[in-house]
């Protein structure tokens, strides 16, 4: 192994009441309409493209209006992580400090452009990844996202982690072995490797270091 790669939302923090409350109130401001949106709602929509969750959350808006609400709701949740402090999983900031003695960590999500930044902004984690990459920059799908990190860092045996059947099947489309966190939004059958909490990792992926 020479690298570890972590997906975000369901992983590293959650942020879906937050998303709900600042994308029902651009939704409102911008078209008048009432989303009525939840965390819960959203906690199984995160992971996919914005264009894709939009499509699940209005699916009666046409493409023009879409776009509108999408642009909007990325600059309101932006905004709202800019100013409101977002906790991480628990164990998080020890574990990633212990990880990056070992290994150069790096993140790949299906996110909107700025979303990582504001993400390492807010939980002070910046120093501690490597690189990142993703959906907003490449506009191409999670397991594409995941192989042009892997070749802009010249990794040859990294692993990734994250918490949904979409982050494993681009790691299979990827070639690259997928380690679940059960903890996270999603469920996934035949995982390579599964834990239970975030500082399980330290003790699956230090073990022979």
């Amino acid at each position: 192994m020479d690298g570890i790669i972590f997906d975000v939302d369901g992983t590293l923090w959650d942020t879906t009441e937050i998303c709900a409350r600042s994308w029902n109130a651009a939704i409102r401001a911008c078209s008048g309409r009432e989303a009525g949106l939840t965390g819960k709602m959203l906690e199984g929509l995160f992971g996919k493209p914005m264009d894709v969750i939009f499509r699940a959350v209005l699916p009666d808006a046409d493409d023009a209006l879409r776009e509108r609400l999408i642009a909007a709701c990325c600059e309101s949740e932006l905004n709202t992580l800019k100013t409101e402090r977002v906790p991480t999983y628990s164990g998080v900031p020890e574990t990633l400090r212990l990880l990056a003695g070992s290994y150069p960590l790096f993140i790949v999500s299906n996110c909107q452009k700025g979303y990582i930044e504001a993400f390492l902004e807010n939980t002070g984690l910046g120093p501690l990844i490597t690189d990142y990459l993703c959906y907003g920059d490449t506009l191409a799908p999670k397991s594409e996202t995941l192989r042009r990190l892997v070749l802009k860092n010249g990794l040859k045996a990294p692993v990734y982690v994250g918490d949904t059947e979409g982050d494993a099947a681009a790691c299979r489309e990827a070639g690259v072995p997928f380690v679940f966190v059960s903890y996270g939004f999603g469920r996934v059958e035949s995982p390579w490797r599964s834990v239970g909490s975030f500082p399980e990792l330290s003790e699956l992926l230090l073990k022979d270091n």
